[in-house]
């Protein structure tokens, strides 16, 4: 579970309930409007269809899921677990590495490595993941995208029943009925919320996460299949160490070279 995740999101939400209810003094059925939610959250869905292909739309509960849960490897990790296998490699021979496999939960490590155990071509190894890691560019984008129309549309479709709602106002205005033109502007200011707190309070932090999550990944994967190549060409595990501290800041680095 991603904690900086939770936090930011009860933070929100808790803002924006004690605003609410402060404002609305109790009564929540001020912010309810059927006329603005059919707008906005309809009109969004409708955009979201429109844009993206069916079999993207199903992995919407994957990506919300990536929001709060981090199951990738930072970069201190991975150079952490590179070491050690690059110290056993040089040790026992890199053959020695098979049963350490079976222990390492990354896919494209166990993959990487199982190739390098086997003797691949250090080309085919690094043509192989590098293609794993443009397939896995190319999810994270769809994610992301997901995200910025929602971030994107939902003003919009907030502006639209903004102005339906100012129609209806002046419609009413030629028979002065108080009540008439008090409900239509109430759906004009409440459909305008409902796309602002749609776009800028969930979807734009949301796909900004997942936009971070994909970079770390993306460098955690490069890390990997420097240290795997590194690993099969039988490097000094000193040499694989400072190829991977390369990818971290200097400050970083110091606790690493110290324990080396």
């Amino acid at each position: 579970m991603d904690k900086a995740s939770v936090i930011g999101s009860v933070i929100g939400v808790a803002c924006c309930a004690i605003v609410g209810y402060k404002a609305s003094a109790g009564d929540w059925t001020v912010f309810w409007s059927e006329k603005g939610a059919y707008m906005v959250f309809g009109g969004t869905a409708s955009v979201l269809f429109m844009a993206m292909p069916m079999e993207k739309l199903k992995m919407v509960p994957g990506y919300v899921k990536a929001f709060f849960i981090s199951k990738g490897m930072q970069a201190t990790q991975v150079i952490e677990l590179m070491n050690t296998l690059a110290e056993k490699a040089r040790r026992d021979g890199i053959l020695a590495l098979e049963s350490e496999c079976q222990n390492i939960k990354d896919p494209f490590l166990a993959a990487g490595m199982k190739m390098a155990i086997d003797g691949v071509e250090p080309g085919n190894i690094d043509a192989t993941l590098r293609m794993e890691v443009l397939a896995m560019q190319d999810r994270h984008k769809a994610g992301k995208k997901f995200f910025d129309l929602i971030k994107t549309y939902s003003p919009g479709y907030g502006l639209v029943a903004t102005l339906i709602g100012q129609i209806g106002m002046f419609s009413g205005l030629a028979t002065a009925e108080i009540g008439h033109l008090g409900h239509m502007l109430a759906v004009a200011v409440v459909a305008t919320m409902y796309g602002t707190v749609l776009a800028n309070a969930v979807a734009g932090p949301m796909g900004d996460k997942l936009a971070m999550r994909s970079a770390e990944e993306i460098l955690a994967r490069e890390m990997m299949l420097q240290g795997i190549l590194s690993i099969q060409s039988g490097d000094n595990p000193r040499v694989t160490l400072d190829k991977m501290l390369a990818f971290i800041p200097a400050p970083q680095r110091v606790k690493f070279r110290q324990a080396a």
